[in-house]
């Protein structure tokens, strides 16, 4: 089925179905395509919330799917594809939070937004990469942060409040794909350009950012900043949305593999058959659902 013929019908299904569709910048092109709101993880659970859509279709992770049902417990929220997860996100479980919250009983626990809706309800603060800073900053008072699942979070967080952070050992795949040499090798054919990379990548290649910021700041960045030619030091399907975005700008993947495979599992096709089956539900339990949310509203009366 053609392109075309699938966007047609995926836009008659949703509005047969009160459905609203969300796709994470990481995305397929096809697929931001026909979404109604393209965004990072938290940004789009929250517009979610605010919708009158009885059906969210996530099109991103499964922790993202998950913050979605945190934030909408009245809604069905839908994966076209249930075996997308996150590699970073599984590299922590609640246990092992819960030993290492027992290890340092006085520490405040402060988690990744990349975390399962389990993780979540054992910390004490959720975090993005927006906010991790201003969150951590905020807790002078703590003498002890541990900080999860991201190592190299961790460390861009640490340099910048001047906290140590208990930091636990988890990475991005993706992220730590993106090397210096890379960095280097874009800006010798690209002198002028600026570049932006992910907290998530290794410090060394944050060291050589103009910007280091998510991929909804990066997409604020792009736009704002005189600049005409960026480097993107983040997953490569960003670039499709900061290229549409920004028509008469040049933007260059740091490195073409930094790919995301999860993120690519989701089609127009499966799309389609999420809308007229109504699956794969992602629900939270009412018992994590409510202690998961407290983290994030936490989070969100600092910021």
């Amino acid at each position: 089925m053609k392109f075309a013929q699938l966007d047609r019908k995926i836009k008659e299904l949703k509005k047969q179905r009160g459905a609203v569709i969300l796709a994470h910048n990481y995305q397929l092109p096809e697929v931001q395509d026909v979404a109604d709101f393209r965004g990072d993880s938290l940004e789009l659970s929250r517009i979610a919330a605010k919708t009158d859509a009885k059906v969210i279709v996530f099109c991103g992770v499964h922790f993202m799917a998950e913050t979605a049902s945190i934030l909408c417990p009245d809604k069905k929220v839908i994966m076209p594809d249930a075996a997308a997860g996150c590699p970073m996100a599984s590299m922590i479980t609640a246990d092992d939070l819960k030993k290492l919250k027992m290890q340092h009983p006085d520490a405040a626990a402060v988690g990744y937004v990349n975390t399962s809706a389990e993780v979540k309800a054992e910390l004490d603060y959720c975090c993005t990469s927006t906010n991790a800073v201003r969150v951590v900053n905020a807790l002078k008072d703590r003498k002890e942060i541990i900080f999860v699942p991201d190592k190299y979070l961790a460390e861009y967080v640490s340099k910048k409040t001047g906290r140590p952070l208990i930091a636990w050992k988890g990475y991005c795949p993706t992220h730590v794909k993106i090397l210096p040499e890379d960095i280097t090798r874009e800006k010798k054919f690209h002198p002028d350009a600026k570049v932006m990379v992910h907290p998530e990548c290794v410090a060394s290649v944050v060291a050589m950012a103009d910007a280091v910021v998510s991929t909804s700041q990066m997409a604020k960045y792009a736009k704002e900043t005189n600049a005409q030619e960026f480097i993107v030091g983040t997953e490569v399907g960003l670039v499709y949305r900061l290229k549409k975005d920004n028509p008469t700008k040049e933007f260059y993947p740091a490195s073409e593999a930094a790919v995301c495979p999860n993120m690519k599992r989701t089609t127009q096709e499966k799309i389609l058959w999420a809308l007229e089956e109504l699956k794969e539900e992602v629900r939270v339990s009412d018992e994590v659902r409510q202690r998961a949310k407290k983290a994030i509203d936490r989070m969100l009366a600092i910021v």
